[in-house]
């Protein structure tokens, strides 16, 4: 018997809903920011990650995209915010923070959110002594050149990196078949760091960050702080044909892959591009055959992890940021994303009861509220969650209103097909507080 619509329309609910997160901050210039991911691959390949910073200030966002599996965008979730947030903390502090690690009460970097990824004990233990290295290595050095926030993040990126390819490597002999099964699947990575007004994105790879702003006449603005490294930025081609012999420049990049097999053209780990041929045939070949070198691989690295950093002084104007994976923006433009994002954050508070925001209101400030209410119940949504929004409405939206029929196959499509039309997706929404940020210090 087939289900009715009304239990056809739960069902999609619950799939859409079943890991949306919120979280709400009481000060800063983050009031509050929404997830969730909805799943292609099984297991899904995306991770999603948010933190606060405890010694420094600021919160961290970040999207994590794997691809050969979602291993490496798991690790990067649960290392790459401590990697970060070392690289931030003062020097004093971080010889103090270091003193703490011997103590029974350690000093903590971040306070994670949502965090759901669990490491086995050996490999948890194996990732605390190399970071524990990068914490004594940061101290000896300290910021002898002064503190630049974009050189802290590559840093970050780039040491975490190197750590991943230290720990699959051989130790007297022996293989760990974790850590090398991390080094050889790859993920590509979006950070934002949001302190005060000054946001920073870090990006490796295609997924996407996005800043929706109000233009003077109340329209939306769609401004990318992001571009995806792949075949389309010509840029990426032209940096990635110059590293390489003349005489490579055909066979580098094919059918818009890199050596004709991987889609971003930088990433975390994907060590099978970046090893030594000495290492490849010594480790990997031993392990996987040599079927895992990729043709023509003749002069590595061809596959780099350094992050493009951008930095955006955030104005009252720029009221969210959306960060997610190529899943989403696959299939609805940036600019599309920010105006349902928009309507979403204008429709919203009629979800709830009304309520006066204080007391003693006068009357006309009464009657102004109920006509913006009476406004927002006109793109009153679905969904309370504006990342569950936007899967809902990239799946199923179309310009007449959701497609309830479309929506529900989309989401019922078997395992082996599903692939073939759409991606994981994996979405984080930063609201800013607008009054914050009116009087934010520069």
């Amino acid at each position: 018997m087939a289900p009715s619509k009304c239990g056809l329309f739960f069902q999609v609910d619950n799939i859409l809903r079943a890991n949306e997160y919120t979280h709400e901050f009481s000060n800063g210039s983050v009031k509050s920011y929404d997830s969730n991911q909805l799943a292609s691959n099984n297991p899904i390949e995306d991770t999603r990650a948010e933190a606060s910073c405890l010694i420094t200030s600021g919160l961290l966002v970040g999207i994590f995209d794997g691809h050969g599996g979602g291993a490496c965008a798991q690790v990067l979730a649960k290392r790459l915010f401590h990697y970060i947030t070392a690289c931030l903390v003062p020097h004093d502090h971080l010889t103090e923070y270091v003193a703490s690690l011997a103590s029974s009460n350690p000093m903590r970097l971040i306070e994670s959110y949502n965090d759901k990824v669990q490491l086995v004990d050996d490999v948890r233990e194996l990732y605390d002594k190399s970071f524990k290295v990068f914490l004594k290595d940061l101290a000896e050095v300290g910021h002898k050149q002064g503190f630049e926030m974009s050189k802290a993040l590559e840093k970050a990126f780039l040491r975490l990196d190197d750590d991943l390819s230290k720990e699959a490597l051989p130790v007297d002999g022996k293989i760990n078949m974790k850590t090398l099964s991390v080094a050889m699947s790859g993920a590509v990575a979006c950070v934002g760091h949001i302190d005060g007004a000054h946001l920073h994105i870090a990006n490796v790879g295609d997924c996407c960050a996005v800043l929706g702003t109000l233009s003077d006449t109340n329209s939306w603005i769609a401004k990318k702080l992001t571009q995806e490294h792949n075949y389309q930025n010509k840029s990426e081609v032209e940096r990635i044909i110059k590293a390489h012999p003349y005489n490579e420049s055909n066979t580098v990049i094919r059918v818009g892959r890199l050596l004709s097999q991987l889609a971003p053209f930088r990433a975390m780990g994907d060590f099978c591009y970046k090893w030594s041929k000495e290492i490849m045939y010594e480790v990997v070949v031993k392990q996987f055959g040599k079927t895992a070198i990729p043709p023509n691989y003749h002069t590595p690295p061809y596959l780099i992890a350094t992050p493009e950093v951008t930095h955006h002084r955030l104005t009252p104007r720029d009221k969210f940021l959306v960060i997610a994976s190529d899943g989403l923006w696959d299939i609805v433009s940036p600019l599309e994303v920010v105006r349902l994002v928009g309507e979403h954050m204008k429709g919203k508070p009629t979800l709830s009861s009304l309520k006066l925001p204080r007391k003693n209101m006068t009357l006309s400030e009464i009657n102004e509220l109920l006509l913006q209410r009476k406004e927002g119940l006109k793109t009153k949504p679905k969904d309370s969650n504006a990342a569950t929004h936007l899967i809902r409405n990239a799946l199923g939206g179309t310009e007449y209103g959701i497609d309830h029929g479309e929506l529900s196959e989309m989401l019922s499509l078997p395992d082996d097909v599903v692939r073939v039309f759409r991606d994981d997706i994996t979405i984080t929404v930063v609201y800013f507080d607008s009054e914050y940020l009116r009087h934010c210090p520069p």
